[in-house]
């Protein structure tokens, strides 16, 4: 990540043991690990979530278009059904004439003419 090869790491190990000397080096050193740990957690946490809010949204998008897959099927089943009915209609309509499409159910209709062929 820093292009850090071994002759700077010796440079630095030597600098600081210059300046910290040979009592302060050893916790330096902790306290620089620990910082470096917590550091490298922090990003991979950061990632991480980052992952999961982008894997959350293409959820969500992937939810969205099949619901609207769905509801479009649904729709066209409604208006199909509706498109039968009024053919249904019209050809009833069509078969009893406008004034008694109006006044009579069709029920009815079939009970006269099965009266009248017993008559």
């Amino acid at each position: 990540m820093f292009d850090i090869g071994f002759l700077e790491l010796l440079i630095s190990g030597v600098i600081a043991l210059m300046v910290l000397g040979p009592e302060r080096l050893p916790t330096a050193a902790r306290a620089a690990g620990r910082w470096v740990g917590g550091a490298r957690r922090m990003v991979g946490e950061f990632t991480s979530e980052l992952d999961r809010q982008l894997k959350a949204e293409e959820l969500h998008e992937q939810l969205r278009k099949a619901g609207d897959v769905g509801l479009e099927d649904v729709q066209k089943t409604v208006r199909g059904a509706l498109d039968e009915a009024k053919q249904y209609e019209q050809m009833i309509v069509s078969d009893k004439g406008p004034d008694q499409a109006s006044n009579t159910p069709a029920a009815d209709n079939r009970l006269d003419s099965n009266s009248r062929a017993i008559s």
